[in-house]
């Protein structure tokens, strides 16, 4: 079941996937899934880019969307950007000080096991959701606390 987490630093959130899943998911809808999940995946990076105030983690995740379906029409722009999106979840693990995913591992798993190249990616952003502060709420979210109107009067003595 996906939970959500606040992204510390904005008013987004983001979910942690189960990765088996986002494979099954992306295996029982034969592959339509993997594009929802490859947007969504964009956009909560590019919330926690905005939120530590970096590009490196990427700012519109509908060209992304873009390159891998009309893009895969002429295939490099498709590649451009699954490697981008990697790159990505490599930058967001390494500015939340969690350790980086292999890349031999999601070079294999693209190339022979597509539904698992996802599932990959999802691991370490579970892991990346998992830094952020529990309950991390946006600043621009936060109400005050109402202050008391009046005083309560001072107990009398008998």
């Amino acid at each position: 079941m996906a939970e959500e987490v606040q992204i510390a630093g904005s008013g987004s959130t983001a979910k942690t996937r189960d990765p088996l899943g986002v494979a099954l998911l992306v295996l029982v809808t034969l592959g339509i899934y993997w594009f929802v999940w490859y947007y969504k995946a964009n956009r909560e990076m590019a919330d926690l880019g905005r939120a530590r105030g970096t590009d490196e983690l990427g700012d519109n995740p509908g060209n992304s969307l873009l390159a891998v379906t009309l893009g895969a029409l002429i295939i490099v722009p498709a590649i451009i950007s699954v490697y981008n999106t990697f790159q990505r979840v490599q930058a967001a693990a390494r500015l939340n000080g969690v350790e980086p995913l292999n890349g031999l591992i999601a070079l294999l798993l693209y190339i022979f096991l597509g539904i698992g190249f996802p599932a990959y990616l999802q691991s370490a952003l579970n892991r990346v959701w998992g830094t952020q502060p529990a309950g991390a709420v946006a600043e621009s979210a936060q109400t005050p606390a109402a202050a008391p109107t009046e005083e309560p009067p001072p107990p009398t003595q008998p």
